[in-house]
């Protein structure tokens, strides 16, 4: 029982295995390659189809046969590819199932274009006007067979109607769209070679050419319809395909149609025999490889570009060269785009605005011209280019709030650095002007060379107010500071004249100092009067002079330099005694208590 058990579940899994792994041995045969949805409203894939076609590898090209439901598309292609009705396509008199949707002949035939193999694929379509579907669907079945196929063939039984000719616009539209670069080694899509395929008993009067013309001559529209005038403006839009479209007549292979695909080619008409091989060898001539965005197509790359497209018609509600347009633009548009994101990348924030604004507008230009020069479609990519154009503003906007928060955050750094400065300035040990001004200007100096972008305005009127303060503040305490400074600096050098170097004008020169300072402050009662003093500006002067020089700031050297003059008194006092005695000291004070130094005489 276990045993048995095991078996089934390895039978179940074999299955899976296979079935998942299976694929198509036999692709002489038709093959779906789109198909409608339940309402018969859209269209797509079917994997089988895409399979055959993606095998591919060398160059492909398609034939695709439209026209009205029941008009022989299906027999018409069995024909061109020499097969039989019980093994080509399904042709609708003979079998059930009548062709839905798109379908491919899984077996290409190769030829040689230009001396290069090439696989061509016929396509086979479902009629137009059939029962039971909307115009839009079969609007897309035109639309996609347009853009897949290399030679369009436009089956129509005896005459040219004027719906036949209104579904026309869509190709209309694609030829006005990408025509204009099919010339010349930069392609981007050429639109299909229409052939027009007239299926007719009678071959006397006009030839099919003639039919042709005078079916796309201007209707009269003296009353000013519009609906005509529409259909007038396809009929000049069909004059920009030019050598873009061909015509063909062929006829009747024989009067029992309903017998046609029991009939041999003996049993056939000879002139439809005859001109079957005409056609045959005039759809070989036009036949040309797919070239989308100047790019020959492999079955993959087809099948890559098929999705594209029926992606693109499914989204309207109407197949529209809009958007088939955006679809081929899209590639270009993402490189457009990061050709400028590219170069506004490699700026380097912050900067002025202005240098910005030119940056933007070169960096926008150079992606603009790269897109007219490559893009798709005349009128309707003007729609991409506006895309782009708007794409690049976000881009432009996103760069200029990272050049304000850059230039906010040097800026910043730059006034904080000065007011740090300002403040160490504020603290001098040696008071002087001309060192906090020379502070001062350098901090103006690196902040308007340094300090960039959007905020510099903004933040010079911070910082101009915060220096105009500073100085303020030292000003007003720098008299202060200066004053008493200067009183206990002439006290010191009492001190030191006194009892260090002992030099006795040096004393009274800090007495009369002190002295002045002294008295008269004490004379006119507040010490601000002082400052007008001109004997107080002599002295700032000198005070400015001494105190703080380009080579040489006391205020940095003061303790160093009184350290060094304090070891170099002690030096002399200690070891200058001992070595020279008491001689060394000025004549002022070199005098004995104990009388003359002469010798004592007998």
């Amino acid at each position: 029982m276990e045993i048995s058990y095991w078996i089934f579940v390895f039978s179940i899994l074999l299955f899976f295995l296979v079935s998942g792994s299976s694929s198509i041995d036999n692709f002489h045969q038709p093959f779906p390659i789109v198909e409608p949805d339940p309402g018969h409203t859209k269209l797509r894939l079917s994997r089988e189809g895409l399979e055959a076609i993606s095998r591919i590898t060398t160059r492909i090209s398609a034939v695709a046969v439209i026209g009205p439901y029941r008009s022989g598309k299906s027999f018409l292609l069995n024909q061109l590819l020499s097969l039989s009705c019980d093994e080509g396509f399904g042709v609708g008199h003979m079998r059930d199932t009548k062709t839905k949707g798109i379908w491919v002949w899984g077996t290409p035939l190769e030829v040689d274009i230009d001396g290069v193999r090439t696989s061509v694929f016929y396509l086979d379509t479902e009629g137009f006007e059939s029962v039971g579907k909307s115009n839009v669907y079969d609007d897309r079945i035109f639309a996609l067979a347009t853009v897949m196929s290399s030679v369009l063939i436009y089956n129509l039984p005896e005459t040219i109607r004027e719906a036949d000719i209104s579904r026309l616009s869509f190709a209309v539209e694609l030829a006005e769209e990408f025509y204009g670069r099919v010339k010349g080694q930069d392609i981007a899509f050429e639109p299909a070679k229409l052939l027009w395929l007239i299926q007719r008993d009678f071959l006397q009067g006009k030839s099919v050419k003639e039919m042709v013309d005078e079916a796309l001559r201007h209707v009269p529209n003296s009353d000013g319809d519009k609906n005509i005038d529409q259909v007038n403006q396809i009929r000049d839009s069909l004059a920009v395909m030019g050598d873009n479209s061909t015509a063909f007549s062929l006829p009747q292979p024989h009067l029992m149609r309903t017998k046609l695909c029991d009939l041999k080619d003996d049993d056939l008409d000879p002139m439809y025999v005859k001109k079957r091989g005409q056609l045959k060898e005039l759809v070989a001539s036009i036949i040309r490889p797919k070239i989308v965005q100047g790019k020959y197509l492999n079955g993959k790359e087809f099948v890559s570009f098929l999705e594209q497209i029926l992606d693109a018609l499914n989204k309207g509600e109407i197949p529209s060269t809009g958007s088939l347009v955006e679809v081929f633009n899209k590639g270009i548009l993402e490189r457009c785009l990061k050709l400028y994101s590219e170069r506004m990348g490699k700026l380097r924030l912050p900067m002025p605005e202005q240098s910005l604004q030119d940056a933007h507008e070169r960096s926008r230009e150079e992606a603009m011209k790269a897109f007219e020069e490559q893009h798709f479609g005349r009128h309707h990519a003007k729609k991409s280019a506006d895309q782009l154009d708007e794409e690049m503003k976000e881009v432009f906007k996103n760069v200029i709030m990272t050049n304000e928060y850059q230039s906010t955050r040097l800026c910043e750094a730059l006034y904080t650095k000065c007011e740090d400065r300002m403040d160490q300035l504020q603290v001098l040990r040696l008071p002087t002007m001309a060192k906090f001004d020379a502070g001062l200007q350098q901090c103006n100096q690196s902040f308007e060379q340094e300090c960039v972008g959007p905020s510099k305005a903004n933040y010079e009127q911070r910082i101009m107010k915060m220096l105009g303060k500073s100085r303020s503040l030292f000003i007003k305490e720098y008299n202060q500071r200066l004053f008493n400074w200067l009183v206990a600096f002439s006290l010191v050098m009492v001190v030191v004249g006194r009892f260090i170097i002992k030099f006795i004008l040096v004393e009274m020169a800090a007495w009369i100092l002190f002295i002045f300072l002294e008295t008269y402050t004490r004379m006119f009662w507040s010490a601000e009067s002082l400052y007008y003093n001109p004997v107080w500006h002599f002295i700032v002067s000198a005070w400015e002079t001494i105190v703080y020089s380009p080579i040489l700031d006391l205020d940095r050297w003061a303790i160093p330099i009184a350290c060094m003059a304090a070891l170099g008194i002690l030096y002399c006092r200690c070891y200058g005694r001992r070595k020279h005695g008491s001689q060394w000291l000025l004549p002022l004070y070199n005098h004995q208590k104990g009388g003359s130094n002469r010798p004592r005489s007998d």
